[in-house]
């Protein structure tokens, strides 16, 4: 015997409180910039400064690599610390301008669940990354397997958060433009 079918969207939400596209408060609020610092109407900033860490982290793990395989490791374990510090100031910036985007989503809603997740594991991964640097800033002249660890562990967190990201960009449309803006786009003269 199957299971009946949950409730449809219309009695989710009650008779007469249809909620769909950008007519629903909540999605057209989480479209909108919090302040100017987050970036504008469709064009947040949060993204764009994500790519500092990512990019930074994961050239660390190249020197790492790199490191590790070379006969003389000091080159390489100064550069993979410059490139976590580059990244945790970076990441810095880009939870701040996340925290702003977030401030946007309604509470209690899987958007802002998915948000909740998605900041607690890019805090872990900047915690993994720091107290990495603080083990290769004590032994300066190799790659610490340890430091390496924790830079791969905190690396695969962010593969699941920028998915996380994404979700709440690309499906739930959080800080994109509505329809009636993306459709300006594929007007024809």
């Amino acid at each position: 015997m199957s299971a009946a079918p949950g409730p449809g969207p219309e009695q989710r939400l009650g008779a007469g409180r249809e909620r769909t596209g950008a007519s629903f408060p909540a999605m057209r609020a989480a479209k909108r910039p919090r302040s100017i610092v987050a970036g504008p109407y469709g064009h947040p900033f949060h993204p764009i400064a994500v790519t500092i860490p990512i990019g930074a982290w994961t050239s660390s793990l190249v020197f790492d690599l790199l490191g590790l395989a070379a006969d003389d490791p000091a080159a390489f374990a100064a550069g993979s610390r410059l490139l976590i510090a580059i990244g945790l100031v970076g990441a810095v910036v880009a939870s701040v301008l996340g925290l702003l985007d977030m401030s946007r989503i309604e509470r209690r809603t899987p958007a802002h669940r998915t948000a909740l997740a998605h900041l607690a594991i890019n805090t872990t991964a900047i915690v993994l990354f720091s107290l990495g640097l603080l083990v290769r800033l004590v032994d300066a002249g190799r790659i610490p397997l340890v430091a390496f660890g924790l830079s791969l562990v905190a690396a695969a967190g962010l593969s699941i958060s920028g998915w996380l990201g994404g979700k709440l960009s690309y499906r739930w449309g959080v800080r994109v433009a509505d329809e009636q803006t993306q459709r300006e786009g594929f007007e024809t003269a």
